[in-house]
């Protein structure tokens, strides 16, 4: 008996309690894909004229990468056949930019200087100032914040806004302190002598931000120690 051979879908429609999810075939060529979605999408019911309700779209393209120009085709194919936008696309692919972010997001900065009044200093990844920071200057990070001296100035840790990033200085004796958008300015009459323990500061599960001794940081966020020494 000769068993019937079943045809490769290119496009595998899924319902969600959000939308629609397509995924799609990341081996053949894009315009199969476009002609087998054009054919699913005919033989699903068609929008009323007056049904202002969006569908949102999610797509799965695996390591498929799309172009603008692709990205734009399929969306005119959802808005012509069944009124709906593309809202999100899941890809194990990354573009050349991206790459380069997520290097840079990952790089440690080092500063081996006092940074002054009036001075900005601003890093993707982690910053390392093994220096003062005085009053009136600034340091900002995508990442990290480690003072290895005084911190008597700003700072400004996960800026792109990761707020389980960290800030730690050797005195901790800042005007202010800002991780993503939550901000922590010293207390009206709060005098700190300098001879606390090294500090570390962090946003806590309610949103605030909180001081720590930074023998602890590595409990708070346990991501910023290598696994691999010790």
């Amino acid at each position: 008996m000769v068993q019937k051979q079943v045809k490769q879908q290119n496009v595998i429609i899924k319902g969600t309690k959000d939308g629609l999810t397509f995924v799609l075939n990341d081996q053949c060529a894009f315009d199969d894909i476009l002609e087998e979605l054009s054919d699913k999408l005919s033989e699903r019911p068609q929008p009323q004229e007056n049904d202002s309700n969006v569908v949102k779209i999610k797509l799965v393209t695996g390591k498929r990468y799309l172009e603008e120009q692709q990205i734009e085709q399929l969306q005119n194919r959802f808005t012509e056949q069944i009124h709906a936008v593309i809202d999100t696309i899941d890809t194990d692919v990354i573009t050349k930019h991206e790459a380069e972010e997520m290097r840079l997001d990952n790089q440690v900065s080092r500063l081996a200087r006092v940074v002054r009044s009036g001075q900005i200093i601003e890093v993707l990844g982690d910053l390392l100032v093994v220096g003062d920071v005085n009053p009136g200057g600034t340091v900002k990070a995508s990442g990290n914040i480690y003072v290895l001296g005084s911190l008597r100035g700003i700072a400004h840790a996960g800026m792109n806004g990761n707020r389980e990033a960290i800030i730690c200085a050797g005195k901790m004796n800042p005007s202010q302190l800002r991780i993503a958008d939550v901000i922590r300015r010293p207390p009206e009459g709060e005098e700190r002598t300098g001879e606390e323990d090294m500090e570390c500061a962090f946003v806590n599960g309610e949103n605030q931000m909180e001081l720590e001794r930074i023998s602890k940081a590595g409990i708070i966020r346990p991501g910023i120690t290598d696994e691999r020494i010790g």
